[in-house]
């Protein structure tokens, strides 16, 4: 009887050698993956944010501080000016996108009606021409309009009333009256920078990210004037541009406070860090409390955004820090005027204790 095999069953036959398993597929999966990065050390995650602005703040104030330190060696006398960006320091490849120093692309503005007309030029907004209609029945607002404008030289029109119907627009409501303001003339961002500079002061700046309210351009013009600011940036596009409400929200800060007009808010950012400016970013969920920051000698700008939107991505990701500002629990925010104030005012204290 032929010998059976060991094993039953039938033997495939092949010209492999033994296996070892299921391979690197197995083998890996058994190893498992490494161990979860901490909070603080992945760049997407919140902690890790915070950790990267602090970072870059205790850069800056180390910076400070040695240069603090360098000054003091060289020279026994008192402390000389705080640091700030230099107007000739221009590194290459630091340019943004500029905007011209032109003037805005929309027509000119017209402000209609009788109170609206007194107001704007008690507040001394620029005008180019008065339009007032024929037979128009003169008040003390009318005769007051008079005296204003005659009083600057704005030329004075009487025109029939379907001609000022079009001049106003025609859903316009413009009791007889119309005030034509030309378009405001915006600064350059890197040239308003240069000539703080050049006049030997540390730059103090706010920059507006998608602020629609002429009312809150105003009132953060008016603050800058007040707090020792010297100027306001906006962006070309999704932004209020300084219209004859914001002047005269005002309250005639725009007249000495300039504001200029940036084609790209975070371009421009970038190359004001680049001269040597610290852009701080306020937003409810900072880095740090306002009462925290300490780098005020510097040149800085401040960054607000919106109530209901905040701070954009990419101009979060281009400030140095997030600064908040305490609140008591039942107010969920406050607007931009009001946090553009509060962090001038907060600045501005800074910088006089620094100087006694």
């Amino acid at each position: 009887m032929a010998n059976k095999p060991s094993r039953s069953g039938a033997v495939r036959k092949t010209k492999k050698g033994p296996l070892k398993g299921s391979g690197g597929q197995g083998r890996q999966a058994l190893e498992g993956k490494k161990p979860t990065p901490k909070a603080e050390d992945r760049p997407y995650h919140p902690a890790g944010k915070r950790k990267l602005a602090k970072d870059r703040y205790e850069a800056a104030s180390a910076g400070a501080n040695r240069g603090r330190d360098e000054r003091a060696e060289r020279s026994p006398a008192p402390r000389s000016a705080p640091p700030r960006a230099r107007a000739t320091d221009r590194p290459a490849g630091a340019d943004a996108p500029r905007a011209r120093r032109a003037k805005q692309q929309d027509e000119s503005e017209v402000v209609t009606g009788r109170n609206s007309v007194v107001e704007a030029l008690r507040a001394k907004i620029p005008a180019t021409a008065l339009y007032i209609a024929s037979r128009i029945e003169y008040d003390d607002r009318v005769k007051e309009v008079l005296s204003l404008a005659t009083g600057r030289g704005i030329p004075v029109l009487e025109v029939m009333r379907p001609e000022l119907d079009r001049i106003a627009g025609h859903d316009a409501v413009h009791q007889g009256l119309a005030l034509k303001v030309p378009p405001y003339e915006y600064a350059d961002a890197i040239e308003l920078l240069d000539k703080t500079v050049s006049r030997g002061q540390v730059p103090l700046m706010v920059a507006l990210d998608g602020i629609t309210d002429p009312r809150n351009l105003g009132a953060i013009i008016r603050s800058v004037a007040a707090f020792g600011g010297h100027g306001v940036i906006v962006p070309q596009r999704r932004s209020v541009g300084l219209t004859a409400s914001a002047w005269k929200t005002s309250a005639g800060a725009a007249a000495r406070t300039p504001v200029a007009m940036a084609s790209n808010l975070t371009q421009t950012l970038k190359a004001l860090k680049q001269r040597g400016v610290f852009v701080v970013g306020l937003d409810g969920g900072g880095d740090m409390s306002l009462h925290e920051f300490t780098l005020a000698d510097r040149p800085i700008v401040v960054v607000v955004g919106s109530e209901g939107k905040g701070l954009s991505r990419l101009v979060t990701e281009t400030c140095d820090t997030i600064v908040s500002i305490p609140i008591g629990a039942s107010t969920e925010s406050l607007n931009a005027g009001i946090a553009a104030s509060v962090t001038l005012y907060e600045i501005g204290k800074l910088r006089a204790a620094e100087r006694k």
